[in-house]
């Protein structure tokens, strides 16, 4: 049985990998030194053993913490806080007293499950997205499922930079600069032709409720991410494009219909693990199944950017019918932060 310390140890791990070592740190002295002195303390260590993973404990207190940060209610605590330095015992001595006067806010912001709606993902999105266009010459109609706060419906605005050329209009606000390996992509003319999102709990990106839920979950050593995060808050509120709140399968029943003279792209990424494994079977089968109808001038694509049995990142895969044919277009960083693209 997973214990609160090596769910903490575990979490800090996988944010050091990610390239947050300020988090990391944060994460490892929590889960040493913490007690059931306060109310926050008391709470985790009550946490319900079996939900350590899967209800990411440790990440919800470290986006708590940074809320008070961005909400500017704790001073003290910004101050050991990036881009600010402090030695382990003043980060931790901080850290400690904040918890004990914050414990109400605190509590109720670790109530709700860390959410992210990770733009650097879009490094892999669009490529594909342009390889569709020039196989099929039609409009895209995408349908992301998983969206949050459907920044990655609006990948077609971003700016992406790849072996020093760019995707993407000039004067994007948002720049995505993955490291990327392999060739550089086809480059289309795209026409989109509607797009919406769902998501169980959507978060709209014009309310500041929902806007500082999203950035106090984005680690705050990475501040170019949270820089091209609050872009693509702005840049989604202005575009307006509808996230239903609806779960993935009555989505899906929506937006598998065929459209003539469209090519329909089902897509989401890193959401595809936290169906259960019923609902992914019946996912696949309904996609599968649309696709079987599809013609040359009603196309379907299914594209996804998700773990899989390989440790290295997140697979890239595209189908595409009438023909069906499954295709891996390379890997990704689970951040975005690399594409290894063989297309």
């Amino acid at each position: 049985m997973t214990t609160l310390r090596e769910a903490f140890e575990k979490q800090a791990e996988s944010c050091a990998d990610l390239g947050s070592a300020f988090t990391a740190g944060l994460l490892r002295l929590v889960g040493a030194r913490l007690k059931d002195n306060h109310p926050v303390g008391a709470a985790l260590f009550r946490w319900p053993f079996d939900t350590f993973r899967s209800g990411a404990v440790a990440l919800r207190l470290a986006g708590a913490l940074h809320s008070l940060i961005l909400l500017e209610k704790d001073p003290a605590l910004a101050a050991v806080y990036p881009p600010n330095t402090a030695d382990p015992e003043t980060l931790w001595q901080a850290v400690d007293r904040a918890m004990h006067e914050h414990s109400d806010h605190i509590l109720r912001w670790m109530e709700s499950a860390p959410q992210t709606n990770e733009i650097r993902r879009s490094a892999a999105l669009i490529p594909a997205f342009h390889l569709l266009a020039e196989e099929t010459g039609l409009p895209l109609l995408l349908s992301e499922i998983g969206a949050s706060a459907g920044l990655n419906l609006n990948w077609d605005a971003y700016g992406l930079d790849i072996n020093g050329q760019q995707m993407g209009p000039q004067n994007a606000a948002v720049r995505l600069r993955p490291d990327w390996q392999g060739t550089t992509p086809p480059r289309a003319d795209v026409h989109i032709g509607g797009r919406e999102g769902c998501d169980i709990n959507p978060l709209d990106p014009c309310n500041e409720a929902d806007r500082l839920r999203l950035l106090s979950y984005i680690w705050p050593d990475q501040r170019q991410r949270i820089a091209n995060t609050k872009h693509a808050l702005t840049l989604a509120c202005k575009a307006g494009h509808r996230v239903a709140q609806e779960d993935a399968l009555a989505f899906l029943a929506r937006r598998l219909a065929p459209v003539q003279d469209n090519t329909r792209v089902i897509y989401h990424s890193i959401m595809w693990q936290y169906l259960s494994p019923q609902d992914r079977q019946t996912g696949a089968d309904m996609i599968g199944d649309a696709g079987a109808q599809a013609t040359p001038d009603a196309p379907l694509a299914w594209l996804r950017v998700e773990a899989d049995e390989n440790p290295d990142g997140a697979g890239i895969t595209l189908t595409l019918w009438p023909d069906g044919r499954e295709r891996h277009l390379g890997r990704m960083d689970f951040h975005g932060r690399w594409v290894k693209w063989t297309g």
